[in-house]
């Protein structure tokens, strides 16, 4: 029973930090002119959030972790990120990117 409580506490926990990073600055932002420079700022948040996840899975592997630029995912990046940026299209880039994978994966294995 005592168990039972506790998993319940962690998992109320675990909601009010997830939740309230997201509701806080909602609620104190909304209705509220911004400065154009927050904007521009905050609009580079999930590129930033997205470049840190991606780049150390790119630039390394192996185990222990070397630094190569060789990969195939490094390979596929590259163009996969240049037609992103010239198109702004994200399902677009999910399947140039896809399809550059499995492309160079046939040709290389």
């Amino acid at each position: 029973m005592m168990i039972e409580k506790e998993y319940l506490y962690i998992v109320l926990g675990m909601s009010l930090v997830t939740y309230l990073p997201r509701l806080i600055p909602v609620y104190y932002l909304s209705g509220r002119n911004l400065p154009g420079w927050l904007i521009e700022w905050l609009d580079l948040i999930p590129a930033a959030v997205l470049g840190a996840l991606l780049l150390p899975e790119l630039v390394t592997g192996g185990n222990p972790r070397n630094f190569t630029l060789g990969s195939l995912e490094m390979i596929v990046a590259v163009p996969t990120f240049l037609f992103a940026v010239k198109t702004k299209s994200l399902g677009g880039t999910a399947i140039v990117g896809m399809g550059l994978y499995w492309l160079l994966d046939i040709i290389f294995i």
